[in-house]
């Protein structure tokens, strides 16, 4: 992210100085103003790195132009997540994932929340509710759920949203865009049961668990 950053910092100042020095006209003059306009907007450089790509691929490139043209990958906005379980979110990786909400940089987080530690057996973890009977906690968890959620929201400047696919898919889309769209950290939790549920019905039946809980 932190690269890509400066990739698409330096392509834009190499458009601005193509502009102020008048060096395009027309219609690629008009696009280049668009895409300057939406630098941050997904959808829209998506659509504008192709006009400008078409009308610049049969120029003479020579200069800042021939600068542009090498940097031309930058020129659609990139989407960049990290997906992970909730055993690093909670827990094992919590100082990495804070560090990076923190930051205010524009990444996407997207933890797939099975409350419990999936890949060892299934143990109680700081993402178990209260209450709740897991390895390690047979009578019970006695303490309740780190609400993740709430603690990055108290840094006022990151998205948080909770999704279970399985409960109401339309939401999850809805999320996903708002997170990609959103110019600054984003993190959604997403309700995933796992085999260490005890599912009786078997894992094809994971979205009816979902819609239940």
């Amino acid at each position: 992210q932190l690269a890509t950053t400066q990739r698409r910092d330096f392509l834009r100042q190499k458009v601005e100085k193509a502009l102020d020095e008048n060096m395009v006209s027309g219609e690629l003059k008009t696009y280049f103003d668009q895409w300057l306009e939406h630098f941050n907007t997904g959808d829209e450089t998506d659509r504008l790195s192709i006009k400008i790509q078409d009308l610049m691929k049969d120029m003479d490139k020579q200069g800042i132009l021939a600068d542009i043209w090498e940097s031309r990958d930058m020129f659609m906005k990139p989407s960049h997540w990290i997906i992970g379980g909730d055993g690093w979110a909670y827990d094992i990786g919590f100082g990495g994932l804070d560090h990076v909400l923190a930051s205010g940089a524009d990444v996407n987080i997207l933890v797939l929340d099975t409350e419990v530690y999936s890949n060892t057996g299934g143990q109680a973890s700081k993402a178990t509710p209260h209450g709740s009977v897991a390895k390690f906690a047979y009578s019970g968890k006695k303490t309740k759920k780190k609400d993740l959620g709430l603690m990055m929201m108290n840094y006022g400047y990151v998205y948080v949203a909770s999704v279970a696919l399985g409960s109401n898919m339309n939401h999850v889309l809805k999320v996903m865009k708002e997170a990609e769209s959103y110019p600054g950290p984003s993190l959604i939790i997403a309700y995933a049961p796992c085999i260490n549920h005890g599912i009786k019905k078997g894992m094809g039946k994971t979205l009816c668990e979902e819609k239940l809980a």
